[in-house]
């Protein structure tokens, strides 16, 4: 069976490193692994962040137009927006299905076979909009009409 070997560096031994680096004696990170022998990929990286200055390790910057920041901006807000739209539409769903079942109980009748008897009929390919998808999709806040 093959046995693992783990190393372990003291910390005296980890400064050095990052000193040499620091000054100048190795050119890369990968050439101060290379002089120990130091076989993790990013150890000495992480040593640099640990124990050094931060100046020999790599920065992200990002770099974006003005317009590019808003955009972001709202976009997540739009999502916000959507997905409460999203739990307000199934929260009414769960309501009306739970409307339905009580109906039918009260009529008498089941569920499957009330949604069959009133299924509005139209040709294949045409969708039927109520109130509340036409100002959905006009953008709007549906308000329902007063009942008489």
């Amino acid at each position: 069976m093959n046995q693992r070997i783990i190393v372990r560096y003291s910390m005296s031994f980890k400064k050095q490193v990052v000193e040499e680096l620091e000054s100048g004696r190795f050119s890369s990170i990968s050439e101060a692994k290379e002089h120990y022998g130091i076989t993790g990929a990013s150890t000495v990286q992480n040593w640099l962040v640990k124990y050094g200055r931060n100046h020999l390790c790599a920065k992200v910057v990002r770099v974006e137009k003005p317009n590019e920041k808003n955009q972001i901006l709202q976009l997540k807000k739009q999502i916000k927006q959507l997905k409460e739209a999203l739990g307000q539409t199934q929260s009414e769903n769960v309501i009306n299905q739970e409307f339905l079942k009580i109906a039918c109980e009260q009529m008498g009748q089941d569920v499957e076979t009330f949604k069959k008897k009133s299924a509005p009929s139209c040709s294949p390919g045409r969708t039927i909009l109520t109130d509340r998808h036409r100002t959905a999709l006009q953008g709007g806040k549906y308000e329902p009409a007063e009942l008489l």
